[in-house]
């Protein structure tokens, strides 16, 4: 298989001016085939405004990028403007900046659009992965779980879309860490719209980015291409609730074949978000019960870089006041499935009001979530 970062080194892209860089970005994302076809032409040092449609079209390259590639200078100016604004970069391959384990995957980007700091994406990172739909208890097991990672020192990978991956962000900037979104849009826009507040704080807490162009809109096609951006920035990938037919299956997949760790939260044998994370587990993934299970697979990848201090971990229950026996015979009454409160007055023996004034005190400890249809799931801690 082609390389994008081979076929770079072989044509030494360090004679390839701004201008060029820019135009390759512009043009989308590009094969290793059709990379090296355009690099062949540049070999001679050559820039490609200075080529012409001709000369790359008997190259090999497609018609359709060959214009693109060559549209007039003044083509190029709102994105030179676009990166002109603080806290916007184009980063390239053979860029020091550019993600280092990013580099190593069979088909890197040939560039980054970056919008924060792109100095971020050199820090150890976790992608984190899951159902746009999940249940109440697995947004706040990812949120929770990407709290306790982004305190201690991993930066959160995910793809900004709404469900798992907003809550993975929201845990990571929750413990003022750090939050890499990756996009299947161009950086102009934000996809899906409803996460504009949240991709705004990313940008100035971590990194937004995209080999996609500016204006370029959501395609089908654009999400796999950016899910192997999100596996292929980090140590592992821990998919934590997803269905049998799950995107956040492709990435996982897509992390194997990268050589890269995979973990999966179990659930409940009654939840369908649950059976893509059984279905991991059963072909491999490593199940994980605590953030310390994941801790420990990627200490030695990832030990020099991690943040250690006593402290740091998310605040649980465990952390508060203890619970009195009423709250302990509650939650006992209560299991690890989801269930309403006249279940929970039959089997603990309290009152229906004591029932709900004590779920309205273990919801604001984080102890017990509040789900769709009067029923509440009980959650353990992170750690």
């Amino acid at each position: 298989m082609h390389n994008n970062e081979s076929v770079i080194q072989k044509h030494e892209p360090g004679q390839w001016d701004p201008d060029t860089w820019l135009r390759l970005a512009l043009a989308g994302p590009l094969g290793a085939t059709t990379l090296e076809q355009i690099a062949g032409c540049l070999a001679k040092g050559s820039t490609l405004s200075a080529l012409s449609t001709h000369t790359l079209t008997r190259a090999g390259v497609p018609p359709a990028i060959a214009e693109t590639l060559l549209q007039p200078d003044s083509a190029l100016n709102p994105t030179r403007a676009w990166l002109e604004q603080p806290d916007n970069s184009l980063l390239t391959l053979n860029s020091p900046a550019y993600p280092p384990l990013l580099r190593e995957i069979a088909d890197p980007p040939v560039v980054l659009f970056v919008r924060g700091r792109y100095e971020f994406l050199q820090l150890p990172q976790l992608a984190m992965v899951g159902s746009r739909n999940p249940t109440p208890a697995g947004e706040v097991t990812a949120q929770r779980f990407a709290r306790y990672f982004a305190g201690r020192g991993l930066a959160i990978t995910s793809g900004l879309a709404t469900g798992i991956d907003a809550a993975s962000h929201c845990g990571a900037l929750d413990a003022d860490g750090i939050t890499i979104a990756v996009c299947a849009t161009g950086l102009d826009q934000t996809y899906p719209a409803v996460n504009k507040a949240l991709a705004a704080r990313i940008a100035e807490r971590g990194a937004l980015i995209s080999e996609f162009p500016l204006g370029s809109a959501p395609r089908r096609h654009h999400f796999p291409r950016r899910n192997r951006i999100i596996s292929g920035m980090s140590v592992g990938t821990l998919v934590v609730e997803a269905a049998r037919r799950s995107g956040s299956l492709i990435t996982a997949r897509t992390a194997l074949e990268q050589g890269r760790e995979v973990f999966a939260i179990p659930g409940s044998i009654h939840n369908p978000m649950a059976r893509g994370c059984h279905s991991l587990i059963r072909g491999g993934a490593k199940l994980v019960e605590t953030a310390e299970d994941v801790l420990e697979e990627i200490s030695e990848q990832v030990s020099a870089q991690l943040e250690r201090a006593p402290g740091v971990a998310v605040t649980t229950a465990e952390s508060e006041d203890p619970l009195d026996s009423d709250y302990i015979r509650l939650l006992d009454a209560m299991g690890f499935e989801p269930v309403g409160q006249d279940t929970l007055v039959e089997r603990s023996g309290l009152t229906a009001a004591e029932v709900s004034s004590m779920l309205l005190i273990l919801e604001l400890r984080g102890t017990v979530v509040a789900a769709h249809g009067g029923l509440f799931y009980r959650i353990e801690a992170t750690g």
